[in-house]
């Protein structure tokens, strides 16, 4: 067992140092969800995310307006929530949330599964709403990420969260809010088995440490959702 532990940390190491901090940048979505959260913060997360070269910054909804304005002419996408973050939404109201955050300038849409509905045996529902919110964002060019709160379901509901996610044309099959637990590299690999090359996965909750994201990509992500994202690069090797 010793043994094994050691030659897993040899392997993460080396991995690390195989990675660019530019790599794993590109893959990150810098995210802001406190709702005490400031407008200086928000433009200090978005001057971040064009220093560094992240994917997309990612925050509440009231705030696309201001982070599509300071983006704008950048490569950095406008990320936000909806149903965020337990999902419970009627879909009537994700809907209109998905109108109202492409219309601001969002690029890519971060929505919460019906969780409840999923539980209950709604399939019909779930991949409705989903459905839904995936045809506003693609009318409008963007991109929906479903965030199927893998803390919360079992194997064989992760399965059919993610089939139902590609049946209802959506672009990326996403852990967790982090509201009630994190990514695992167990579960990345799980969605990619399901998903194959048929969407993209991103990894998202507890993400703080340059190991643990690069054992995200490892297993199959895309894409890192985190907070921690400045500590992760620079822990990789980014100047400040």
């Amino acid at each position: 067992m010793l043994k094994s532990a050691w030659m897993s940390q040899v392997i993460s190491d080396l991995q690390i140092q195989l990675r660019s901090w530019q790599q794993v940048a590109g893959s990150i979505d810098h995210t802001l969800f406190k709702p005490e959260s400031t407008r200086e913060q928000i433009i200090k997360l978005s001057q971040e995310a064009v220093h560094f070269g992240f994917a997309a910054v990612c925050i509440n909804p009231f705030w696309v307006s201001l982070v599509a304005s300071i983006l704008h002419g950048t490569p950095v996408k406008v990320a936000t929530t909806i149903g965020f973050p337990l999902g419970a939404n009627p879909g009537t109201v994700k809907r209109f949330e998905a109108e109202e955050a492409v219309r601001s300038g969002a690029q890519e849409l971060d929505m919460v599964m019906n969780i409840g509905a999923l539980k209950s045996g709604d399939r019909n529902v779930v991949q409705a709403e989903i459905a839904a919110v995936a045809e506003i964002a693609h009318d409008h060019g963007a991109i929906v990420k479903v965030i199927l709160e893998t803390p919360l379901l079992s194997l064989e509901e992760k399965i059919l969260s993610c089939e139902l996610s590609l049946a209802a044309k959506a672009d990326f099959v996403k852990t967790a809010t982090g509201f009630f637990g994190g990514a695992t590299v167990d579960d990345v690999a799980i969605i990619r088995g399901v998903v194959g090359d048929r969407a993209r996965v991103k990894a998202s909750g507890g993400i703080r440490t340059a190991t643990f994201a690069n054992s995200m990509l490892d297993a199959g992500a895309d894409r890192i959702g985190t907070s921690s994202s400045v500590a992760i690069v620079m822990e990789l090797g980014a100047p400040e």
